[in-house]
């Protein structure tokens, strides 16, 4: 069964005018011959001895992307590739054939190609929007889904390509769902990973951008209270807030908010946060308290988190890097 693939040309589509001349190419020189690595497993070893495996899910993809060139690839199959500067996609055919030719100067300083006849060209602006999304993956190479080339084939033959009325921007909104929550699942990920000590440090850091001063408790017996904040710093004027932090798995319980309460004193106001959640005997002990509790969760920490990003000190931000993405407005 024929398949797509789409295949970068170089960082903002460097290459595209060597891509014309019949050749698509990826990197990797120092790997050498692709033909040679042999197995899966041998792709990895070889990669890792000469780049190293500082980030291992950029080992996994370069590895996969390799693979995918050297073997998946077939002839007859369907490869394009982007020129920013034209917005059009060039779509051609494979011929079915890998080569490694680190003396003849095929793509740029590339020695790892295939060769490919080259059909014609499509307008991204022609594209409906759901395929226009579907090929914005930053993947060096990836494998096309079957509604994406089929688009892709129509509008080569000149056939109209048309989408739902209203599918724009119900497509547009979906992308940006699913960006959002992408995000969100990563920025938990990270919070995930940090020490009980370093998750101390960042509720301090979100109680600081929200304008607050804090006071993180030194290690040892704190007395139920990780993290103190007010307006002075000094607990003297209020709100005043204290904070129980526990960074670990499995639901916290109702005796842990019971326990808190006993900490709390007169116009305290009670934030207990927890990674591994709350049990419903938990909510309905902060609920029924005698003091103002609020409890945190993992998914609440990461919107509190990108809420108030913007003002994080300098400390905060050395915690969790996180940079900022923009999106068209409606």
């Amino acid at each position: 069964m024929q398949k797509g693939w789409m295949i970068r040309a170089g960082r903002g589509g460097k290459l595209v005018e060597d891509f014309e001349k019949g050749y698509i190419a990826v990197g990797w020189n120092s790997l050498g011959d692709f033909n040679k690595l042999g197995t899966t497993d041998q792709i990895r070893e070889t990669y890792i001895a000469e780049y190293g495996n500082a980030k291992p899910s950029k080992t996994a993809n370069a590895v996969a992307m390799i693979r995918k060139f050297r073997d998946e690839i077939s002839k007859g199959d369907t490869v394009i590739t982007y020129s920013p500067e034209r917005r059009e996609y060039l779509i051609g055919e494979d011929l079915g054939k890998y080569v490694h030719k680190p003396d003849r100067d095929l793509v740029g300083d590339y020695a790892n190609a295939r060769a490919v006849n080259w059909i014609g060209s499509v307008s991204r602006d022609s594209l409906p929007v759901s395929t226009r999304n579907s090929l914005g993956s930053t993947l060096t190479l990836f494998a096309l889904q079957d509604f994406v080339l089929a688009d892709l084939q129509k509008a080569l033959s000149g056939a109209p390509v048309s989408e739902e009325e209203d599918s724009t921007e119900e497509d547009f909104s979906d992308t940006r769902d699913q960006v959002v929550s992408q995000g969100h699942e990563l920025i938990k990920d990270k919070i995930l990973s940090l020490q009980a000590d370093e998750m101390e440090e960042l509720v301090a850091a979100i109680l600081r951008a929200m304008g607050y001063k804090t006071k993180v408790s030194p290690r040892g017996p704190d007395r139920g209270v990780d993290v103190s904040a007010s307006p002075d710093g000094l607990g003297l004027t209020q709100p005043r807030i204290k904070v129980e932090v526990k960074h670990r798995s499995g639901a916290m319980g109702s005796q842990a908010i019971r326990s808190f309460v006993g900490v709390l004193r007169t116009g305290d106001n009670g934030l207990y946060v927890s990674t591994g959640g709350f049990s419903k005997e938990a909510r309905y002990e902060a609920e029924r308290a005698t003091f103002p509790i609020t409890l945190i969760d993992t998914d609440d920490l990461a919107d509190l988190l990108v809420a108030h990003y913007e003002n994080f000190d300098l400390e905060g931000r050395a915690l969790l890097p996180l940079i900022r993405v923009y999106w068209p407005a409606e």
